[in-house]
């Protein structure tokens, strides 16, 4: 007999379903200002902690903006490196919600080869202004009760048109509507069928539908997962509908300064944008806010590093926030006393005395002990490590000592060392070694100063510069 061939076990393949791919960021626990209803700031909360006249400070300015009480006032965020300030701009972001525009920029990015930099700065500042535009139609809302269409029976005979009936009812009335050819032509791409509501723009012949009735939801036809089931409507079947459309002016300006309209938005080359287009664009908006068909939001514009700015920009950001149109201009910065980019002169923070004489200034203090602790404790859970009670005491003393971004970036390494163990919980001889491997600020200069005289184009005078 020929011996028996041995069965091997079938291999399984796994399948992953990837549908969403989550990085963690420096600010992705960021999820609002952490205020009460008082605007008091919680202890910690909204991935918030300390920082309370600060955080209290800008939820003034935050109800303000909601309220659309200010505009083209300008708030400083002034503080030392690693105090929040980024964090709180962040938290003043979420707390607008969707509805309020809000830009977000370096600094830096506007010493660009492609636009000048009051173009740059003229971009920025529009992309923070909203333009709330009203519309109003008459439209046909209901739950399709029947559609039925006549087709030629002749498929080439292209004379003969499409005829169709449409029966719509509401929980009031119901009504048959006759089609015509376009009319079924929306309908048929719009995958219309019996049971669901839908509306129909009467101006445009627009078919939208809204979903499925819940009287169908028992039907025994395939429906996905993804099926939405609403309400039959009620009252009339004709009815004036008002559509809201927010976009900013930036998008507005885009539009009209190219030939291929809308399609511009995505081709990511604005380019210059003339003055006459922007003042066309300025006109119509005022004269829509006078008819009421359209209202400007106020947004934010938040630069980051604002001293890299030169005196070019600081003059052209003085007469942008005396303008009609300007939005709430945040800034940030971690410098002191220090030169004006463009000039010999000193000024605070970088900054010209005669701008900084029109900013709100908020400045943010150094963490306390506390506060480092439970700043750790969110990154923790943010980054989905475990520490041990004694390593996370040293983390907060290595934050204290040193300084509180040293001690985050120590937590994914420290997190390697641990897996590397064949642990899951991060210990203090992880937090050692990862200590050991990466250089802090002070011992990198400690060690650059035993070794100064080894390092290429070193000066005689590295070492005071290196203290100041």
């Amino acid at each position: 007999m020929p011996p028996k061939k041995q069965q091997t076990a079938p291999q399984i393949h796994k399948v992953q379903d990837l549908t969403k791919i989550e990085r963690i960021g420096v600010h992705s626990h960021i999820q609002g200002l952490g205020l009460d209803d008082s605007l008091d700031a919680r202890l910690s909360a909204d991935g918030l902690v300390g920082q309370h006249s600060a955080r209290k400070a800008v939820g003034v300015i935050c109800k303000m903006i909601q309220q659309s009480k200010i505009s083209g006032r300008g708030i400083l965020l002034a503080g030392q490196p690693g105090t929040g300030k980024t964090a709180i701009a962040l938290g003043l972001a979420k707390s607008l919600g969707e509805g309020t525009p809000f830009a977000t920029m370096s600094a830096s990015e506007i010493f660009s080869l492609e636009v000048s930099k009051t173009e740059s700065l003229t971009q920025a500042f529009r992309k923070a202004i909203g333009v709330r535009i009203t519309e109003e139609a008459e439209v046909i809302e209901g739950e399709v009760v029947d559609l039925e269409i006549d087709r030629p029976v002749n498929q080439t005979n292209k004379g003969v048109n499409k005829m169709g009936s449409l029966t719509m009812k509401t929980t009031d009335m119901e009504t048959v509507y006759d089609l015509g050819v376009k009319m079924i032509e929306s309908i048929q791409k719009a995958k219309v069928t019996a049971g669901d509501v839908v509306v129909i723009d009467k101006a445009s012949g627009k078919v939208t539908k809204l979903g499925r009735s819940f009287a169908r939801s028992r039907d025994y036809d395939a429906v996905g997962s993804s099926t939405k089931f609403v309400q039959c409507p009620s009252g009339e079947l004709q009815k004036r509908k008002t559509t809201e459309h927010v976009v900013t002016l930036h998008d507005i300006d885009v539009i009209n300064s190219r030939q291929q309209g809308f399609l511009a938005l995505f081709s990511g080359d604005t380019g210059e944008i003339r003055a006459e287009v922007r003042e066309q664009i300025d006109n119509k908006i005022t004269e829509w806010r006078e008819e009421g068909k359209a209202e400007v939001i106020p947004g934010v514009l938040f630069i980051d590093e604002v001293h890299m700015l030169d005196i070019e920009c600081f003059s052209f950001l003085n007469r942008a926030l005396e303008n009609e149109m300007s939005p709430i201009l945040v800034v940030a910065t971690n410098r002191g006393l220090s030169t004006i980019r463009g000039t010999d002169y000193k000024s605070p923070h970088g900054i010209p005395v005669d701008l900084l004489d029109r900013l709100m200034i908020v400045n943010t203090s150094p963490y306390e002990e506390d506060d480092i602790r439970r700043i750790l404790e969110i990154r923790f859970d943010e980054e989905d490590v475990t520490v041990d009670g004694p390593a996370t005491e040293l983390l907060t003393k290595i934050g204290t000592e040193t300084s509180l971004r040293y001690a985050i970036n120590l937590i994914a390494p420290s997190s390697t060392a641990a897996k590397r163990r064949k642990s899951q919980t991060i210990e203090v001889e992880d937090v050692s070694k990862a200590f050991t491997l990466f250089l802090d600020v002070k011992r990198s200069v400690g060690f650059l100063k035993s070794f100064a005289s080894e390092y290429a184009y070193n000066e005689m005078d590295a070492e005071d510069e290196m203290e100041d």
